[in-house]
């Protein structure tokens, strides 16, 4: 069925001045593993002349040891953004040791056959510091540890008030005029979560850069994928496999029903996962048979960062609180869009084009109109998610939506030719061609299937003779582009700085604590 021309309409209100745009804002996580020089997962600890994982501010680690984390602040431009992450790179490779590399792809390099030489990540004695190792524990006895291997880039924006306001006094409907701002605010960024999750198969085909896993990844699973050259095994037509259910799944979400469409609930929802006892994490039980706890609590979440979604309301916590809390209190600040795969060809895993086309989608979904998000619909968006991430490439791939249903690659080009105007508004706010730019790689990716990075991985591994091949290649090209990235003397003195102030306060968590870890986890349970 063809999809007419006025489905999609401009969503850019007549009103709307290039200036509304200043004051928005950036951050970016990107997620590396350390691997060795023989192509197995790092088994070293995390390089303590790079300060401490538990207190400093941009690089520390997620689930396991070996799996680093970089974070920016929030910047005032991309390409602001994407030098502080590179700053990032170098100053950690400079501290790398015995030859270990970063790996470039969202899936993980080579792992051998026993789960527990993916070590858990570390954070010292203090309680705070046990705490975050036993929710990894936890993670670890409820999915598997292999599951923790897997990368990503999450790409965090925020809007900026005065936009909220005129947006506001623009409203028709009395009642979302009389909100107050942060009311309002938090009423359109849950209509940028909504139309987001409803856009996510976009994001897969177009940045999707996770096609193929190494073999080792899959051990002891059933799965449905194919050889493609010894030692890899693919989806023919797939885009991100990170983003299916060889990735970041959790079956006891799917009966949670969070949903997105009011914050009250929203934050009601989660606190009620995190408070629910489930019969399968029960019977794993809380302790082992030497006593030692061995997850957090038995329920659907042990804490709310459990719950893996594709894009998440953001409030910046304050000390104490749990981010419901502060969404609860505060409103939401930002966004953080997570379906978002590592991008090999790219020192950093994130390039200007990725960023500029995430931003034009960002107010895209913002500006659009975005009903509530109901099951039925739910369930079809689930649908074209599998969809693309297994068979994205094919031809005759189909995006279904509740009035009718559009071939992919149409449906594609229909919301990227509605983003054109904001592209151009963007252009004008921050005097660059940036974003116009993305939308034509984005067109070209969608014209030609071949130019997407799934296909370009699949066929840079065929040709390289695998996945760890082609990751290790990539690896070593990186090592140049971070040793030539100039660090000034300022940047240097800064990390060295946060390496000291990091361990201090590590070491200060650790002489506070009167109370023991029993029954500061007993509180918590």
């Amino acid at each position: 069925m063809s999809q007419p021309e006025a489905v999609f309409p401009t969503v850019l209100p007549v009103w709307v001045d290039s200036a509304l745009f200043k004051g928005m804002l950036r951050g970016i996580e990107r997620e590396s593993l350390r691997m060795q020089s023989n192509g197995f997962l790092s088994q070293a600890d995390h390089p303590k002349t790079l300060g401490s994982a538990l207190t400093h501010p941009h690089i520390t680690t997620d689930y396991s040891e070996a799996l680093m984390e970089f974070i920016t602040p929030p910047k005032e431009s991309i390409p602001e953004a994407l030098n502080y992450l590179t700053d990032i790179h170098a100053v950690v490779h400079r501290h790398l040791e015995n030859d270990e590399k970063l790996w470039p792809l969202s899936m993980p390099c080579m792992l051998d056959d026993q789960e527990e030489n993916i070590r858990l990540a570390q954070y010292g004695s203090s309680n705070i510091g046990k705490f975050k190792t036993l929710y990894r524990h936890g993670l670890g006895i409820r999915y598997g540890r292999r599951m923790q291997t897997i990368s990503g880039v999450h790409y965090n924006v925020s809007f900026p008030d005065h936009l909220f306001e005129q947006l506001q006094q623009h409203e028709t409907d009395d009642d979302l005029k009389n909100l107050s701002l942060q009311d309002y605010r938090s009423h359109r960024y849950l209509g940028l979560v909504r139309n987001f999750i409803r856009l996510t198969p976009l994001v897969m085909y177009l940045v999707g850069a996770s096609p193929s896993v190494c073999k080792c990844f899959m051990t002891g699973r059933d799965h449905h994928l194919l050889p493609l050259v010894k030692g890899t095994l693919f989806s023919p037509y797939a885009t991100a496999l990170r983003m299916g259910r060889f990735g970041y799944q959790n079956s006891a979400q799917k009966q949670l029903g969070i949903h997105y469409n009011n914050l009250k609930c929203y934050v009601a929802e989660l606190q009620k996962a995190v408070n629910t006892p489930y019969a399968q994490f029960s019977h794993l039980g809380l302790n082992d048979e030497q006593g030692e706890p061995i997850q957090i609590n038995d329920h659907v979440l042990q804490i709310e960062n459990e719950y893996y979604s594709l894009v998440r309301p953001k409030q910046v916590p304050q000390a104490g609180e749990t981010p419901s809390e502060a969404l609860a209190k505060r409103g939401i600040g930002y966004v953080e869009l997570r379906a978002v795969d590592v991008n090999p060809y790219v020192a950093i895993g994130i390039d200007e084009t990725t960023a500029g086309f995430l931003e034009v989608l960002a107010l895209y979904c913002l500006l659009k109109d975005s009903p509530e998000l109901l099951e039925k619909e739910q369930d079809m968006i689930e649908k074209n998610q599998n969809e693309v991430v297994n068979r994205g490439r094919a031809e005759n791939v189909m995006i279904q939506e509740l009035d009718a249903e559009y071939p992919l690659r149409e449906w594609a080009e229909h919301h990227i030719q509605a983003m054109q105007a904001l592209a151009e508004m963007l252009n004008q706010s921050y005097e660059t061609t940036l974003y116009v730019d993305a939308l034509t790689v984005m067109q070209q990716r969608i014209s030609d299937v071949d130019q997407t990075l799934s296909a370009q991985v699949i066929e840079d591994t065929l040709q390289s003779g695998g996945t760890w091949s082609f990751g290790s290649e990539m690896a070593h090209r990186h090592v140049k582009y971070y040793e030539q990235h100039v660090l000034s003397p300022e940047t240097l003195a800064y990390f060295e700085q946060l390496t000291a102030s990091s361990l201090q306060q590590q070491q200060q968590l650790e002489q506070e604590t009167d109370l023991s870890f029993e029954d500061y986890l007993a509180k918590f349970r």
